[in-house]
């Protein structure tokens, strides 16, 4: 399946009745927008266990496994919660079990569970003071099952991602490399977000770096708890509450589709 939130976009494998073996070489040619599908991320739905509906595995473009893909999870959620005719979803990831909700007014929340704020939990090389690192433009590294860091600046919208987020992804502090957010506070409780992701490049959104901003802002006291993240591709909800950071937008199911047995022949 092809879906997407706010232009974030996925190929969701259903691999609760037939398992899959996902390689990062069948990942990457998967992830090709010439010579395969073409996505930012890779979703894998496996069988339900320990309590969750379903279990989901993440890949970047690159190859690459993701611990967390907050627009994905949620488009996940919403096909589950059609396929069910329910309510509520739980999901199990590497980031632990996600509770997801439908919203209304077709939009679908998920809680994407509490931010890692200890450096170690990030994770960073060394100890270091999370709320501002000793980087040029003191940005804030926060922990949602992938590591974030958010420069707040003056216009998110002058920055030249392309060439500011790889500089930083590959920073030293981040043995795990990060992704990369630059954030403008535009009114009140409301932030202008662009992103980089690791193993991916400029994205439209993302559901765990609007987590990550909106997080990293309430803690610099430039907003409240909740508030509105306006990103290239449109426009999240995000609510740290004291059960997590819900997350909350529209999502899209594009179409359905099959490899063909010479292109999976070709990555033999």
């Amino acid at each position: 399946m092809k879906m997407h939130g706010l232009g974030n976009d996925f190929v969701v494998v259903d691999a609760r009745t037939r398992p899959v073996d996902i390689s990062p070489a069948f990942a990457s040619a998967l992830g090709d927008r010439r010579r395969g599908v073409g996505f930012d991320q890779l979703a894998v739905i496996g069988p339900a266990g320990n309590g969750a509906d379903a279990h989901l595995v993440f890949y970047n473009a690159d190859g690459s496994t993701a611990g967390a893909c907050g627009n994905a999870t949620r488009c996940i959620a919403r096909f589950l919660l059609d396929e069910s005719g329910g309510d509520a979803v739980t999901l199990s990831t590497a980031r632990g079990q996600l509770a997801a909700r439908n919203a209304g007014g077709g939009l679908t929340s998920v809680n994407m569970g509490a931010p890692q704020l200890a450096w170690n939990d990030v994770p960073l090389a060394e100890k270091t003071e999370t709320l501002e690192l000793p980087i040029e433009g003191a940005p804030v590294a926060t922990g949602m099952g992938n590591p974030h860091c958010t420069f707040f600046v003056e216009d998110a919208g002058t920055v030249p991602l392309d060439r500011f987020g790889p500089r930083y992804e590959h920073h030293p502090l981040f043995p795990e490399r990060t992704n990369v957010q630059v954030a403008s506070v535009t009114g009140p409780d409301r932030l202008r977000m662009r992103v980089w992701e690791r193993g991916v490049g400029v994205t439209l959104a993302s559901g765990s770096s609007a987590c990550a901003t909106a997080v990293a802002a309430a803690r610099r006291g430039l907003t409240g708890p909740r508030v509105t993240v306006d990103l290239d591709g449109g426009t999240l909800e995000v609510d740290w509450r004291d059960d997590g950071v819900w997350i909350t937008g529209t999502t899209a199911h594009v179409f359905d589709g099959r490899l063909t047995p010479a292109f999976l022949e070709g990555l033999e």
